[in-house]
């Protein structure tokens, strides 16, 4: 659940509570009918079914009370709840103004792999990111025609990680090239 659901939830939550409480204190002041000098909040017919099924009623009321404290212990625990491990796609800043920016990691990919296809000869590229944001293991694919300079695609890729490097704040701990050069066409 995202983090805009949980607050739609608590607040949904909040609301229900709140408009019990005002029509219970409305009918307590008399404000509503139903109120007088000894207010019954359910009414005389709910009051009589109450007694009529005693021993399940009690159950009911029970098991309610339990399955709603459950419910309220669960969101709270996922409200407060702190990641286990660091998480994926965050991007940390130190200095004078530190700060973390959260980023999907298919928009580092999709920005690399754009930069790789710029070069001359390379025809596609793919690029996975895996491991923590500030070291990630980087393995590159370019797809290249048969007539592409080899020394210049090299120095395209090596700038090419090198920008993204710079650019995202993760330097690849490991990274991997593999060139595919396709086959002349006849």
């Amino acid at each position: 659940m995202t983090d805009a659901a949980h607050r739609l939830l608590w607040t949904i939550v909040a609301l229900l509570l709140v408009a019990g409480g005002a029509t219970a204190l409305a009918i307590g002041a008399g404000a509503l009918s139903g109120g007088g000098p000894d207010p019954v909040l359910l009414g005389g017919g709910l009051v009589d079914a109450w007694r009529l099924a005693t021993p399940w009623s009690t159950l009911a009321a029970a098991v309610a009370g339990l399955l709603t404290a459950v419910a309220g212990q669960r969101l709270l625990h996922r409200t407060v709840r702190r990641p286990d491990r660091p998480l994926r796609g965050m991007l940390s800043h130190a200095g004078n103004r530190p700060g973390r920016t959260r980023l999907a990691t298919e928009v580092l990919v999709r920005a690399l792999e754009r930069d790789l296809v710029r070069a001359a000869g390379v025809r596609g590229a793919r690029v996975v990111l895996t491991g923590a944001p500030p070291r990630p293991d980087v393995w590159v694919q370019v797809d290249l025609t048969s007539d592409a300079p080899a020394a210049r695609v090299r120095e395209h890729v090596h700038a090419a990680v090198h920008r993204f490097a710079t650019t995202a704040g993760c330097a690849p701990a490991h990274l991997d090239v593999t060139a595919r050069v396709e086959p002349d066409r006849p």
